[in-house]
């Protein structure tokens, strides 16, 4: 059901008989309810010790070719970083990976462990990943919508007009911005304002339309305080996107449901207050490095 973080969320039983799986049986279940749990808070510290294993095994053989390291912030799963050796400018590229463990649940669903809200948080709650879902939702998109569509420009800028917005706020409101308007939220509201009209009005000419419109969309969402799950219970998904029984027959879940009146109040008002301001905070949060000269007139 709906958990402390707004997500649908589970907990996982430890199997009792001859079938345990002893290494993690025996460091990385908790008690709850009388049962015992498996943690995802214990499995992704025992999951990060074990990167750090196998990155010394092999990070020798891997130093002519390509620089690895791995890091781990409070709350975020560990992320591998990798930068190619060349000669070249252009092969300087890093790239990171977030590394988060997963049980398969059968027909492309996983439960992934939950970032614990402290580094020393045993928490028992798994969260539902339906990632490869959007992907065929986002395949259908892509086939249906004109080849300018902007919906994937809109998202991007909507994130990066976020991260640059919380970097003036001050705690505990930058927290709170932060978790209300996750990713996960911000897509789910562009699917929901996807499928509300034709796709035709996405073209890119549209762009600063339609971003409004998905500001809009998430201040009335906020303001309702409910904005549900896209794929939980959902009837509206085009027969196109195969979704598998278990998201169709789910009960709906509110993404909004674990917050407060008064903190979606604030992070609605923030979220116009950003877009009024949009072009403000761009040149007052960003690189100067990353700046364009001016057009001429």
């Amino acid at each position: 059901g709906p958990g402390p973080r707004g997500a649908f969320v589970c907990g996982l039983r430890e199997r009792d008989g001859p079938r345990r799986c002893r290494p993690l049986a025996g460091g990385c279940c908790v008690e709850l309810r009388g049962r015992s749990h498996l943690s995802a808070g214990l499995v992704l510290r025992w999951f990060q010790g074990h990167l750090q294993r196998c990155l010394g095994a092999v990070r020798y053989r891997l130093q002519e070719r390509c620089r690895v390291s791995l890091s781990a912030c409070p709350g975020q799963p560990p992320t591998l970083h990798i930068l190619p050796c060349s000669d070249y400018v252009c092969c300087h590229i890093s790239m990171a990976v977030r590394l988060i463990p997963a049980i398969p649940l059968g027909d492309a669903l996983y439960l992934t462990a939950l970032p614990p809200p402290c580094p020393t948080a045993a928490e028992p709650l798994w969260g539902l990943n339906a990632s490869r879902q959007e992907q065929r939702l986002l395949g259908w998109l892509k086939e249906q919508a004109p080849a300018s569509s902007c919906h994937l420009k809109c998202l991007q800028i909507l994130k990066g007009l976020r991260d640059l917005r919380g970097q003036g706020l001050e705690e505990p409101l930058c927290s709170q911005w932060g978790r209300v308007l996750s990713s996960y939220v911000l897509k789910t509201a562009l699917f929901s304002l996807l499928l509300r009209g034709p796709l035709e009005a996405w073209e890119e000419r549209f762009l600063v339309e339609r971003l409004e419109d998905l500001v809009l969309y998430l201040r009335d969402c906020l303001r309702k305080r409910a904005l549900m799950d896209f794929f939980l219970g959902n009837t509206s998904i085009p027969e196109a996107v195969a979704l598998p029984r278990f998201l169709k027959e789910a009960a709906p879940v509110n993404l909004l449901a674990a917050f407060d009146g008064p903190t979606l109040d604030t992070v609605a008002f923030q979220l116009v207050s950003t877009w009024i301001q949009a072009p403000h905070i761009i040149r007052m949060y960003s690189s100067p490095r990353s700046w364009r000269p001016a057009p001429a007139p």
